[in-house]
């Protein structure tokens, strides 16, 4: 999930860069390049994830036509941020991958 959002963010970012686009256009495009970066590597995962879903909503609210899709990434970034960047990532090299082991209450 981690690396399909950081994909689908650069690109996004890739796209909204034009020689003609506004400096608010601009720098959006560069801050979703960024957060997609970061979550590739499994960097700062629950910060990128808030940003994530940061820019979904601020996107669904300013942007003209169909908010569903930005209503998404928005939800895929939130989840990133509660999930966490999984055994696989930057975080967990160098903090450690932390695993929730949930006990049967018979025992």
């Amino acid at each position: 999930m981690r690396l399909v959002a950081g994909i689908s963010l650069i690109i996004q970012g890739l796209a909204k860069l034009q020689p003609a686009a506004q400096l608010q256009s601009i720098v959006l495009a560069i801050v979703a390049m960024a957060v997609g970066i970061l979550l590739l590597a499994g960097l700062w995962t629950p910060v990128a994830g808030s940003l994530v879903a940061a820019l979904g909503l601020w996107n669904s609210i300013s942007r003209p036509g169909d908010p569903w899709a930005y209503i998404f990434m928005a939800t895929i970034g939130a989840s990133l941020a509660l999930l966490g960047p999984g055994a696989w990532s930057v975080d967990s090299r160098l903090f450690g991958w932390k695993r929730i082991d949930v006990r049967d209450r018979k025992g």
